[in-house]
């Protein structure tokens, strides 16, 4: 959220801006890579959490992780946990759309005054543009192997470490539950004024729900959905705190888990779209705690910390979910590989958004993170 924890939603940042291209940043490769990376091209990683960790200390014992996500404390139950398992390392971990922090991180390259040692960003097509510059650290922790192969890059210059999924949640007993919501429902004339949403065109992820509803359903559902009276705001984690907390009973364009429907169901109808991914992590070359960047990544990939994810799905092809979940890939309407895709093609993510904004109206509000200026955690 991330540790995809079930103390804490993983951070679920909104989309990405244009690449260090546009800003006239350089584009050449970075400095060498440390002497660790050698070993990444080829094996995964051989050595133990306790063995990586006191390698850490040694190292300096201070890591520095960019995560993105909707608000500052997001990221508290995995700080936390990793405290907890790693007492002496000193760890900060600074929340923020993905799209304001991947565009902070190519400035701080173009000023040469980089903070982060690891990127946990929902921009997946940053990573693509990092790899070729040679901006990131080629490392295979242990499990990569096991890794569902669409998301990890073959050569480990990034992995995904926790899945998410974007739907619709409802309060279960305001609907019912006898018959399943879906988002031709949303559209019913008897849930105006009792939807909240968080806005598309602000939030890549969400962005993409969207288009897939009106692919869909047609612009006519789109244009009956913004006559349903509803409360959007910033933040993909706005919808689920409305519905979590008794204001409203739909919310739409938020991230949640299918392991219970008590109090509020979090949908994944057959035969309707929604959306997912895996949260891509990745190690900076540059970074000053390549060490420590390796415990983290080594630790967000062990079995017990994906056996705990939240939401029940684990990026790991030998991790079982829960009774009555399939993987994630499994489900043909979460289109998983249909997001990256999405997310490479700029132009077409800039028609959806503005073409959003003619139906529901600029976004508004500050950043549900607060503003955090050009080097948080420095």
């Amino acid at each position: 959220m991330p540790s995809f924890s079930r103390r804490n939603v993983l951070a679920t940042g909104a989309g990405a801006a244009l690449g260090i291209g546009a800003f006239g940043a350089s584009t050449g490769p970075a400095a060498a890579a440390p002497t660790g990376s050698r070993r990444a091209e080829g094996r995964e990683e051989t050595r133990t959490l306790d063995q990586l960790y006191k390698a850490a200390l040694a190292e300096g014992g201070k890591l520095v992780v960019y995560a993105g996500g909707d608000t500052p404390t997001q990221q508290d139950g995995t700080k936390a946990a990793f405290k907890d398992r790693f007492p002496k390392l000193d760890l900060t971990l600074i929340v923020d759309y993905s799209k304001y922090h991947d565009v902070r991180v190519d400035n701080q390259f173009a000023t040469d005054t980089l903070v982060p040692d690891v990127v946990q960003f929902q921009t997946l097509q940053d990573f693509d543009r990092w790899k070729q510059q040679g901006r990131l650290l080629h490392y295979k922790p242990a499990g990569f192997s096991k890794v569902y192969d669409e998301f990890k890059d073959p050569q480990g210059a990034w992995v995904a470490t926790g899945a998410i999924a974007f739907s619709f949640m409802y309060n279960t007993a305001t609907v019912g539950s006898k018959k399943p919501l879906t988002p031709l429902d949303m559209v019913d004339p008897k849930w105006k004024g009792g939807i909240a949403s968080s806005f598309p065109h602000d939030d890549d992820a969400v962005l993409y729900l969207f288009s897939l509803y009106a692919r869909t359903y047609g612009w006519d559902w789109v244009a009956r959905f913004a006559a349903q009276d509803v409360r959007f705001a910033r933040g993909s984690n706005s919808p689920g705190d409305a519905v979590f907390g008794g204001q409203k009973a739909i919310g739409v364009g938020t991230a949640g888990s299918a392991v219970s429907s008590s109090p509020v169901t979090f949908a994944i109808p057959d035969g309707h779209p929604f959306m997912a991914w895996g949260q891509r992590t990745a190690i900076l070359k540059q970074a000053k705690n390549s060490t420590a960047a390796q415990l983290f990544l080594n630790w967000q990939l062990s079995k017990e910390m994906q056996n705990g994810s939240f939401n029940g799905w684990s990026v790991r092809t030998d991790v079982t979910p829960p009774t009555g979940l399939k993987r994630i890939w499994e489900y043909p309407n979460a289109n998983v590989n249909g997001f990256p895709r999405f997310m490479a093609d700029r132009a077409a993510v800039e028609r959806w958004k503005q073409t959003f904004a003619l139906y529901f109206g600029e976004v508004k509000g500050d950043p549900t993170p607060g503003w955090l200026g050009l080097h948080p955690g420095a």
